[in-house]
């Protein structure tokens, strides 16, 4: 794996910064205000996406800010300039989610992820801008989802990993009806500055118990479990260095006002002193294919490309993570050339020690 790809497996859409929700981990800088994307970024990202899924399978992912504070009327716009082999997804608090809003879904195909931390009370720090616990809103998005046979995919957030939380957090999630599931353990960056170091045993049981609880009932696919099991196999078969892609996915990410950021999303709508605003150019001027042609010439992404090469000369799990995201080394860090971060221990390290050690302890018997 070298250097950026020129051409994205998908493309990151901000229709509005707004947010109905307060998270207290949020990372967003600008989630109190409504900015949205005028028609013409769409219409613009769209020209070079559509010949892009036209020869091959292609996803605009929807994200904000909360993408339905944009309104039904206003995203059908952004929908429309994009081709019928173009695939839409909404990651959605879910708060805003009812019948008319699932019709919108169903017309159009779009897949949607809700984000949910599990029971009740494990969601207090999802609140709204009252301060008030939204779950029971996202419950009833969640019940209009299911009313409607639409299927869904679920994010949770942890912030403090314990034991007996994952078998918990699992079987909540299968009684939600999802069909996907990813885990963040919450991370340090944008404006949430709150710490992630967890005692390592600590992380490592939280993940080694949610794969005893996944393997119990199998009927979601757990994102995360799922990747290192199969990174696992490729290790014992011999085949590890095909599983990473030839080189990164650009991921970029189109804010509000057309503004292009390559390789983490929570990078866009920030700015600093050194790297400006991030930006590699903007669609309202420069085609997105053209942008990311030129990407790597960034200079806070050529800064990113050397510590993906010191992640792969120092670190034993470079071919499990491929060098790890670019927010987190500058949020954690302030620059993006240095290597392990929290992140990386919590999510990356932690997380194949222990689908490692859930193997180790249920291994079967010698003959």
């Amino acid at each position: 794996m070298r250097g950026i790809a020129v051409v994205p497996s998908y493309v990151v859409m901000q229709p509005t910064t707004l947010c109905n929700l307060d998270c207290v981990y949020c990372y967003l800088p600008l989630r109190a205000a409504d900015r949205r994307m005028p028609v013409a970024v769409a219409e613009a990202v769209a020209a070079s996406v559509n010949p892009w899924a036209r020869s091959g399978r292609f996803s605009v992912v929807w994200h904000g800010g909360e993408p339905l504070a944009a309104g039904r009327e206003h995203l059908a716009a952004l929908m429309a300039p994009f081709g019928p082999e173009v695939e839409h997804h909404v990651q959605t608090n879910a708060t805003l989610v009812d019948d008319a809003w699932c019709a919108f879904f169903a017309a159009r195909g779009v897949r949607v992820s809700v984000s949910v931390d599990g029971p009740r009370e494990r969601n207090g720090e999802r609140v709204t801008r009252g301060g008030l616990p939204a779950y029971d809103r996202i419950v009833r998005g969640v019940e209009a989802l299911r009313r409607h046979g639409l299927p869904f995919s679920a994010l949770a957030v942890v912030s403090r990993p314990a034991p007996g939380f994952a078998a918990e957090l699992y079987d909540y999630f299968l009684d939600l009806g999802c069909d996907v599931l990813g885990v963040n353990i919450e991370e340090t960056e944008g404006v949430n500055t709150r710490g992630n170091a967890h005692d390592a045993a600590a992380v490592t049981a939280f993940w080694a118990e949610l794969v005893a609880a996944w393997r119990r009932a199998p009927r979601i696919h757990l994102r995360e479990v799922e990747w290192s099991l199969r990174y696992a196999a490729a290790v014992l078969d011999g085949t590890a260095d095909a599983l990473l892609p030839r080189q990164l996915d650009p991921i970029p990410t189109v804010g509000h006002d057309g503004s292009v950021v390559v390789l983490s999303p929570e990078l866009a709508g920030f700015h600093d002193p050194r790297y400006g605003d991030f930006s590699s150019g903007n669609v309202l001027a420069t085609p997105l294919a053209e942008i990311l042609a030129g990407a790597a010439g960034t200079p806070w992404v050529g800064e990113f490309l050397t510590g993906v090469e010191a992640c792969r000369s120092s670190c034993s799990y470079f071919g499990f993570c491929g060098g790890g995201h670019a927010a987190n080394r500058y949020f954690e860090q302030g620059r993006f050339d240095g290597t392990e971060t929290g992140h990386c221990r919590n999510s990356k390290i932690r997380l194949l020690e222990g689908v490692l050690e859930h193997a180790r302890d249920h291994e079967s018997p010698a003959a």
